[in-house]
């Protein structure tokens, strides 16, 4: 356009040129120039309107060209596409398993980068040595444990009777969970049986944090209790009425924890409570539980307490059915018939033989709840937002503990194995000892802090893992579910009659009685794994350096010295450890 443009204005020049000549007459210049002017801007103009039309025609020519070949592309991309689909569909339809797999896979690995892992490294070498790995920690592997047997229940024992006369009534009320209050009872009867006074059913106090209005006769049998230990001591469900109603604070029978210090002898009962019930005829022991120490009674109170706990607190019918119903679909329907299962269950227990044979599983107790873990001081890899969170609830629920530890580091209480295990740490210890990852697992206990994130690390490793929701039906468990007692008492049966009970906290109440159990009546095959956190602290430090090999090694020995026939040692609790004379008998 700019060439001919170029080309017009020189042809305009020129016959303007010859209108100026000198044959011609002179026009005036001013109207010379202005009409240049106008015919120029007329010639531009069409020019101008000749590119445009030019434009628009080639606007119409790609319009056309696209309308004829948009049918050709279209059908390209869907027959692109049908072929995508039809390859993925024959893919899945010949082989979905591996697809199944290599998408869960894909999955996992995901989850496992979002969740918090503290041994990244361990986690990745365990993940190819479970498969079809065998374990020996199934069964015990001390076989001197089968020597000892229960005989708690012995009528030839030959009561000591320091206190003859019949002195009056002991009232207690129990604080805590269902296991602090187990042992509280225990402590209870064999109080009474020193000061030769008849019992008053226990009460259990309300607690703000289980939150549970439970009773005796919710959670045990009120007559069995009574009728097993009868011949001990004098029991009876309610106060006589001439009592019911005496301010016992007023008189100076009420006792709290202030009154007793902790474990505290018999001598200590005998010179500052016998008074008191001389007296006045009845004490209240108010949040009682561990009051009573375990060394230095009479024999006779020993095996009182071991008759308490191991024969005399008998779970309700109702526990007893969900608590079979569980164990049989946790079982997968296969038949086991143990003296644990005939003294948990009752008259719930299968008496019929099954074809199939019993379903092993490993009953797993994390203790990993957020008071837990707040109340320890420690760091879990949580980051920022795990220290604040943490810091938060200790602030309103543990004051006195961060006064306490205030000068404590977390390391440094890992270093002492003062932290309570991880999920992601008890995985890796259950990986150490050899259990493969068909491994079924029962996990009990409550709300592990973290929820999903914290276990992926465990279920990356152990997938086959129910709890009790998972296995009863939500109307199966609706009789149980505001009552936190009773929801831990299910619990409780399906971890002693598990094929093996494994725990991450030694100290805790729970696990301290369910061992006990597996111990009184598993008949030397009632195998309890047991770290020692302190060691196991150690071994986990090394977890950047080390061999798988390595820390199996140093996994295995550090749970088959858990595992030794250990006999009670001193101030060692009765009900955790009842390889005693008092308690047990050897064979």
């Amino acid at each position: 356009m700019d060439k001919s443009y170029t080309k017009k204005r020189i042809q305009i020049n020129k016959e303007m040129g010859k209108q100026g000549s000198p044959k011609s007459p002179h026009p005036d210049s001013s109207k010379l120039d202005s009409n240049n002017d106008y015919q120029s801007r007329c010639i531009e103009g069409r020019l101008m309107s000749k590119g445009f039309k030019n434009d628009h025609k080639s606007k119409k020519r790609r319009l056309s060209w696209l309308r004829r070949y948009v049918r050709s592309i279209i059908f390209t991309f869907m027959l692109i596409a049908f072929f995508f689909l039809l390859d993925l569909f024959m893919s899945s339809f010949l082989d979905p398993a591996y697809l199944n797999e290599e998408k869960n896979t894909t999955n996992d690995d995901h989850d496992l980068e979002k969740s918090v892992v503290m041994y990244p490294r361990l986690l990745n070498i365990a993940k190819g040595e479970l498969e079809q790995k065998e374990t020996r920690f199934w069964n015990e592997i001390y076989p001197q444990t089968s020597i000892w047997k229960p005989c708690a229940d012995n009528t030839n024992v030959k009561r000591a009777g320091t206190i003859k006369n019949r002195t009056g009534y002991i009232l207690v009320s129990a604080y805590g969970g269902l296991n602090q209050q187990r042992v509280a009872i225990c402590n209870a009867v064999a109080v009474a049986s020193l000061l030769n006074a008849t019992l008053v059913i226990p009460k259990f106090l309300y607690s703000s944090v289980w939150k549970d209005p439970s009773q005796f006769s919710d959670i045990y049998q009120e007559d069995t209790f009574m009728n097993i230990l009868k011949d001990d001591i004098s029991i009876v469900k309610d106060l006589p009425m001439h009592l019911k109603y005496i301010d016992l604070k007023a008189i100076g029978s009420l006792v709290t924890d202030a009154y007793l210090s902790k474990e505290a002898t018999h001598d200590e009962y005998i010179k500052n409570i016998f008074p008191i019930l001389s007296r006045n005829k009845i004490v209240h022991f108010l949040g009682f539980a561990n009051r009573l120490g375990f060394d230095g009674l009479p024999s006779y109170l020993q095996k009182l307490r071991c008759k308490c706990n191991f024969h005399a607190l008998k779970f309700v019918p109702e526990i007893q059915k969900i608590g079979s119903l569980l164990v049989k679909r946790i079982r997968k329907n296969g038949h086991v018939r143990s003296a644990l299962d005939e003294q948990l269950l009752g008259t719930f227990v299968s008496t019929v033989t099954l074809s199939s044979p019993a379903f092993k599983y490993l009953a797993l107790h994390l203790r990993f709840e957020i008071d837990m873990v707040a109340y320890s001081m420690c760091h879990f890899g949580g980051g920022e937002n795990e220290r604040r969170e943490l810091q938060s609830y200790r602030e309103v629920h543990f004051p006195f503990a961060l006064e306490r530890l205030k000068n404590m580091k977390p390391t440094e209480l890992r270093r002492m194995g003062k932290c309570p295990l991880t999920p992601e740490e008890a995985a890796l210890v259950l990986a150490g000892l050899g259990f493969d990852r068909q491994t079924y697992i029962y996990l009990a206990g409550s709300k592990i802090y973290g929820g999903k994130l914290r276990m992926r690390p465990l279920i990356s490793l152990y997938p086959n893992i129910v709890t009790k929701e998972d296995l009863l039906s939500p109307s199966e468990l609706a009789p149980f579910r505001s009552f936190s007692s009773r929801l831990a008492a299910i619990d409780f049966v399906a971890c002693v009659v598990a094929d093996v009970f494994a725990m991450t906290d030694s100290g805790s109440q729970f696990s301290s009685i369910v061992s006990g159990f597996r111990t009184y009546y598993g008949e030397g095959n009632g195998p309890t794994l047991r770290p020692n956190n302190r060691r196991l602290a150690g071994i986990l430090r090394e977890n950047g350096t080390m061999t798988w090999r390595g820390f199996e090694y140093r996994i295995r020995k550090m749970i088959e010295e858990g595992q030794r026939s250990h006999i009670r040692g001193a101030n060692k609790s009765i009900y955790r450890q009842p390889r005693c004379k008092d308690c047990m008998c050897e064979k």
